[in-house]
């Protein structure tokens, strides 16, 4: 289950921070890349759960789920290991579409952190 209480704080970037050096152009840079990649791979399994296709679903879920500990959500990161483990074990797929809708609304929180996050970090270059 995702935080909701989470979604109005800021993000915990210090996995990205220890990654860098607290390089702030990288730490951009990231963000951005995150922002580009992620509503591609999210559409990917929202269609793969729509089409019941559980290997790609789970395959998605797989390749989305480590973008959020980066970011340090790792309520959400924790919420799609959960879709990948039921996608690829056939475990309550049913509530799949459910738990897609979750990430869905999560995620535009998130490009809005990211937003505010990038701002925050532009102040130091």
């Amino acid at each position: 289950m995702i935080d909701p209480n989470k979604n109005n704080e800021p993000l915990d970037l210090s996995y990205l921070k220890d990654m860098s050096g607290d390089s702030a152009e990288f730490i951009i840079e990231m963000l951005d890349l995150f922002k580009a990649q992620t509503p591609a791979y999210v559409a990917d399994l929202g269609k793969a759960i729509a089409d019941k296709d559980w290997a790609r679903a789970s395959s998605c879920a797989h390749k989305i789920k480590p973008t959020f500990a980066y970011v340090g959500r790792n309520d959400a990161k924790d919420h799609m290991q959960m879709m990948e483990r039921n996608a690829r074990e056939l475990n309550n797929v049913e509530e799949l579409p459910q738990a897609f809708s979750e990430i869905s609304a999560f995620a535009e929180v998130l490009y809005r952190q990211l937003d505010q996050a990038k701002a925050e970090l532009e102040k130091r270059l």
